[in-house]
């Protein structure tokens, strides 16, 4: 279980960091440079990104909650990753292939580990 909660809190640092990016750094020169936005945009685009941000904090805590439950915090780290990977792969479809690698990937290698330690 320890190699699952470790993989978990991965993906919630993973999310920490896109929220920081998207609530705090989208008009700035990182967070322009990270999605190739144009300074423009990114201003026009900001209380979007914010949103978006905040959603990923969503993420993070309901993540940190299942692996702070320990054992009975099974059913909040498959629902949280399963979140993850399911925006995932809506962002790859959608946005950019690159999100398939970023957030579905640790989100599935994740779900697969918290999966099998359960067992």
């Amino acid at each position: 279980m320890l190699v699952a909660n470790i993989l978990v809190v991965v993906v919630a640092l993973l999310h920490l960091w896109f929220m920081v990016l998207e609530m705090f750094l989208w008009t700035k020169p990182l967070g322009r440079k990270t999605f190739g936005l144009t300074e423009a945009f990114a201003h026009e685009s900001r209380s979007l990104a914010a949103n978006q941000g905040l959603y990923n904090g969503f993420l993070v805590a309901g993540l940190l909650w299942g692996v702070l439950l320990g054992e009975q915090g099974f059913p909040q780290k498959v629902f949280f990753l399963g979140c993850v990977i399911v925006a995932g792969i809506y962002g790859a479809a959608t946005a950019s292939k690159k999100i398939l690698w970023v957030q579905a990937l640790p989100g599935a290698v994740a779900l697969a580990a918290v999966w099998l330690t359960h067992s």
